[in-house]
């Protein structure tokens, strides 16, 4: 096969941005030569993370739907038309083989003038419960990869392909014991620890229910690892001045792997990403799924999780009143701490970066390339 390109489309979230870069590795890895484009939204999170993985992006001049402020959604058609306008100059220069849409704003405009364009098309779908979008785009595109099972409510099954999400290396073949995870973040060794994370952008119900009852969680001889996000990472530092010795406050973890070597208990949003490396790390979890992510998947993709009494979940709503009581509920059950950890490592899936590039290659192939 001669030299292969392949464009990746989306973006928004790390939810999107980290499985499309574990593909974009995994390309370069399985099929050395693979050349390879990103394609984003102007001023989102992949336009500054992509780079940073060593990877070449270009943005579009695209936004979503603004549910909150009717009056800027003015501009919208507009910026719809020029996105798909720029995604077929993109694709005419840069002449890709294949196409793959990770979900996120650009996602859409490029894999639709693909497909106008008779460019084959792959989607990962990462969520249990698929929005409008792939949904639309799933009938002309040649494979949909997902990750839970019955997803023929949404798409063709005969292009159904089970690969699981993609996760990143470090993290699918993490071997970091729970002792070198607490060195690595400076936490004491002796102490249970409980890792809060809210997703790359924060979690504002988790983080001021934490703030709020912050004393009680310490009050049970644990420490806490707490990701704040960038909007209230001041304000959380400034709470937790007065127990340094048991509260590590961070913006950002990039180093995902030592927090869950670390970690002996996790409250975290329900994200497909995090749901992935959950399942891998198998550390008992406390699942409070944001609302209002498109079609409230994260409540299904937790759902999903606790149906196998894998995981507990709390509705963002009731998070000040009952999350703390969860979470003290699961520190005094260890019987249920063994059957959560093991039930997650059972529904893991390590390889889904690998499954999912060899898919692009056959589709690639079957093309006559």
């Amino acid at each position: 096969m001669s030299k292969v390109r392949v464009i990746i489309a989306g973006g928004g979230t790390g939810g999107h941005i980290f499985p499309a870069v574990a593909i974009a590795r995994a390309l370069q890895s399985m099929y050395p030569g693979t050349e390879l484009l990103f394609v984003g939204a102007k001023g989102r999170m992949e336009m500054e993370k992509v780079p940073q993985e060593g990877f070449e992006i270009i943005g579009l001049d695209i936004a979503g739907f603004n549910r909150s402020n009717i009056l800027k959604n003015i501009t919208l058609p507009f910026k719809i038309l020029k996105s798909h306008m720029q995604a077929k100059s993109i694709l005419n220069s840069f002449k890709p083989d294949a196409v793959v849409g990770v979900g996120g704003y650009a996602s859409f405009p490029v894999l639709n003038a693909a497909q106008g364009m008779h460019i084959p098309t792959l989607i990962q779908e990462q969520n249990s419960f698929a929005g409008k979008s792939n949904k639309i785009l799933a009938k002309k595109a040649k494979a949909v990869c997902v990750a839970y099972e019955n997803m023929e409510r949404f798409f063709p099954k005969e292009k159904i392909i089970i690969t699981g999400n993609p996760v990143r290396k470090n993290i699918s073949q993490m071997n970091i014991t729970r002792e070198e995870g607490q060195v690595w973040l400076g936490l004491q060794e002796s102490k249970r620890t409980i890792l809060i994370i809210g997703g790359s952008l924060g979690a504002r119900s988790i983080n001021e229910t934490i703030d709020r009852q912050l004393e009680e969680i310490i009050s049970e001889d644990v420490q806490v690892l707490w990701q704040t996000g960038k909007p209230y990472y001041e304000q959380a530092k400034k709470r937790a001045a007065d127990f340094s010795d048991k509260v590590k406050v961070v913006e950002f973890i990039r180093e995902m792997d030592y927090a869950y070597a670390a970690a002996d208990m996790v409250i975290s949003r329900a994200g497909a990403l995090a749901v992935a490396e959950l399942c891998i790390a198998g550390k008992p979890v406390i699942f409070v799924p944001f609302p209002h992510a498109a079609e409230d998947h994260q409540t299904s993709n937790a759902m999903t999780l606790v149906e196998c009494n894998a995981a507990l979940m709390v509705k963002d709503n009731e998070a000040n009143t009952e999350l703390i009581k969860k979470l003290k509920t699961l520190l005094h059950d260890s019987a249920m701490q063994e059957i959560m950890s093991r039930n997650l490592k059972g529904l893991a899936i390590k390889d889904a970066d690998e499954r999912i590039a060899k898919k692009i290659f056959e589709i690639v192939k079957e093309t006559g390339k």
